[in-house]
């Protein structure tokens, strides 16, 4: 079970955190996920502003802090701005977690090149952005976790050729992020979620019954299997794991 969202306890005391698309699915439990754990957390939301006030509000009444700030991640100076905003609010930043992203799903000679570069904006483009603004305001034990998909190591279904594409990506920027910013003692981490249910791919959705068959497990993770991993990751306890890529899949990738 999720731990009960609490003031500045745990292991994350002390520590700010932005999770972009922090508003829904697994985005909004990471955020409650590393506020329970003690960090103050800003959060991005786009469409999703009632559920961004939700968690918001759910963290304060908790004891903890929390705000939400509206920003396009395909527009950066947007996504700069709410780094900005962030840092106002909480004068540091210690973490940095990735998450917002979108799908494309089209056969690789019907995608469109709109939505391919609006793909690429948001998965890709925003997590460079996202790191770049992140590094100027982190000292060493800075924590970068970015959400991509085991989509970006296998791709079991047809139509998803340009969002494995933005993951792989991810995966190679994350290992070339570690190796830049070792040496500052800042870590950077991807995380590689499997079929989760969110109400963006609920575990009784109509692309449900291959991706449960295609797990090891044979069902469906939940939002809390992720947000677990990436508060370990922006713990001490992993001060020696950087440029990693974490499967949180069922086995979807075994």
């Amino acid at each position: 079970m999720r731990p009960e969202v609490t003031g500045a306890v745990g292991r994350l005391a002390g520590k700010v955190a932005l999770v972009t698309g922090g508003g829904r699915g697994i985005g909004a439990g990471i955020a409650r996920r590393l506020a329970a754990e003690g960090a103050a957390v800003a959060i991005t939301y786009g469409a999703s502003a009632a559920g961004a006030a939700a968690v918001v509000a759910g963290i304060e009444a908790a004891g903890g802090a929390a705000l939400a700030v509206a920003a396009d991640l395909a527009d950066a100076a947007a996504l700069q701005a709410a780094f900005e905003a962030a840092h106002q609010r909480f004068g540091r930043l210690d973490i940095l977690v990735n998450n917002a992203g979108m799908g494309v799903a089209a056969p690789i000679d019907e995608a469109r090149l709109e939505d391919f570069d609006a793909c690429v904006a948001v998965n890709l483009r925003a997590v460079f952005v996202g790191i770049q603004e992140a590094v100027r305001r982190m000292g060493p034990g800075g924590r970068i976790v970015t959400i991509g998909s085991v989509n970006g190591d296998r791709i079991s279904f047809q139509g998803g050729a340009v969002y494995a594409a933005t993951k792989a990506a991810v995966a190679g920027l994350t290992r070339g992020a570690a190796r830049d910013l070792g040496a500052r003692g800042i870590t950077v981490n991807c995380v590689q979620p499997g079929p989760i249910d969110t109400d963006m791919n609920p575990a009784d959705g109509p692309w449900s019954a291959p991706a449960r068959a295609a797990t090891a497990l044979g069902r469906f993770g939940e939002a809390a299997d992720v947000d677990a991993m990436v508060a370990f990751l922006c713990s001490d306890e992993a001060a020696f794991i950087t440029g990693a890529t974490l499967d949180v899949d069922g086995g979807y990738n075994a």
